[in-house]
């Protein structure tokens, strides 16, 4: 019976193994052929080559003069677009959301800053080539849970390590002290809320003014080349950076008193912010445009906060900002669903913000607002080749995404969806 036991597990280990077994991506000097090309930055550009050398795009131009040795990839009547960027996941932080020892995006404790999501990725997530297949290359990986829980940052979909997914991005993240309810089932009094978001507030403003103090300090300790006794907080540590406008913090904030809160606060602390969440943000857009502070908002395929709102309020948001004059970049705030993020950009395109704004915010502008723009969010020469090919529009349903590249990989399009659906779908014996 034991070994009976042992042999189906086996059986089982096996076949979930080949259901996810994926084909080995290949690298090196090739040419995309007669396609196309939506650059971004650039326009669209007809029946035209992109040679890709080294994980860059090399040139761009009609008829390239090639060696001979490049592998050419015929793109004759296909488009290709930059890699989707998606502003906010927990990609490659999760696995199983019902198991606890598989999620590694909500920590212990409520001021854990120091706690870095990129030693977290898991490359081999299952959901990663689920992701990929839809045009998705990198991606913020995001810890979520207290005041300030961790610091995100931003990844390409290919590698072994977390260092190779490294796309040149970290930013701590702050929930800001929320004034509104958690949920439609938080019964709490309103005198209740108040009084949380207040203490939240305190505590905030302790940990600024020690933050303060701290990197005073610091700046000391740098200037004479002396290291002063004091106790090592990793948790001001991680924080310095931010509070000296070296590095960036995202501030997780929505309702739209909130949002306006948080705007004084990035005021008064000078700090390098941008705002995520911002589910209200059309209520307080023209404020957030005079701030000057970028949002990263989403998903849109969510239901309204109010009760007595319009049912298109999510959908309609990114487009208020943006005509506000605010710089919008979507996310999905998924995990097993950022594969969606198309489609997310795409409710943004019908509901205002139109097709070419709606591509831009899922590339380019993320790109612009983590820094990175030198590297990804549009089809220039000289930029990391992460783009992919497609058969029509990546917002239509109906269009398949038949080549991708990431750093110059061509990574197959393949994942556990697609190889159990070509296995059920060629069932062998089957009836």
């Amino acid at each position: 019976m034991k070994k009976i036991i042992i042999l189906s597990i086996l059986g089982l280990l096996v076949s979930t193994m080949q259901a996810q077994q994926v084909k080995k991506s290949t690298y090196g000097d090739l040419v995309l052929q007669g396609a196309t090309v939506h650059t971004i930055t650039n326009g669209i550009l007809s029946n035209t080559d992109i040679y890709i050398s080294e994980g860059k795009i090399k040139s761009i131009g009609k008829d390239l003069v090639l060696s001979g040795d490049e592998q050419v990839i015929d793109c004759s009547g296909k488009h290709v677009y930059p890699g989707f960027i998606d502003g906010g996941t927990h990609l490659g932080l999760s696995e199983v959301g019902s198991v606890s020892l598989t999620e590694d995006y909500n920590e212990i404790g409520d001021f854990i800053p120091h706690m870095q999501a990129l030693t977290a990725v898991n490359p081999n997530g299952v959901a990663i080539p689920v992701t990929r297949v839809n045009g998705i290359t990198t991606v913020i990986a995001k810890p979520s849970g207290g005041l300030f829980p961790g610091t995100a940052a931003l990844i390409n979909l290919h590698g072994y390590t977390p260092d190779d997914m490294y796309a040149g991005f970290q930013g701590v993240v702050m929930n800001f002290p929320s004034g509104g309810r958690r949920h439609r089932w938080d019964r709490r009094s309103d005198e209740d809320i108040k009084k949380a978001q207040d203490k939240a507030m305190k505590t905030l403003d302790e940990i600024w003014d020690n933050l303060a103090l701290y990197a005073k300090i610091d700046s000391a300790d740098q200037a004479t080349g002396n290291k002063t006794l004091r106790e090592y907080q990793p948790e001001y540590e991680a924080l310095v950076p931010v509070y000296n406008g070296e590095a960036k913090l995202m501030i997780e904030v929505n309702k739209d008193k909130d949002i306006l809160n948080a705007l004084k606060w990035v005021e008064k602390t000078g700090v390098d912010a941008i705002l995520t969440g911002v589910a209200e943000g059309w209520r307080v857009a023209e404020e957030i445009a005079e701030s000057g502070v970028p949002v990263v908002t989403g998903p849109m395929t969510a239901l309204p906060g109010r009760s007595y709102v319009r049912y298109d309020a999510n959908y309609t948001n990114p487009s208020k900002m943006m005509e506000a004059g605010v710089k919008v970049a979507i996310r999905t705030n998924q995990t097993e669903n950022v594969r969606n993020l198309p489609f997310e950009a795409g409710f943004a395109a019908a509901y205002g913000m139109g097709i070419e704004e709606a591509l831009k915010a899922i590339t380019i502008i993320p790109a612009e607002i983590f820094g990175v723009d030198d590297m990804y969010g549009s089809i220039e020469e000289g930029k990391v080749a992460n783009l992919f090919v497609s058969t029509g529009d990546p917002f239509e349903m109906q269009s398949q995404i038949e080549t991708l590249f990431i750093s110059g990989w061509n990574v197959p399009i393949e994942s556990r969806h697609t190889l159990l659906y070509n296995e059920f779908l060629h069932r062998s014996p089957g009836k």
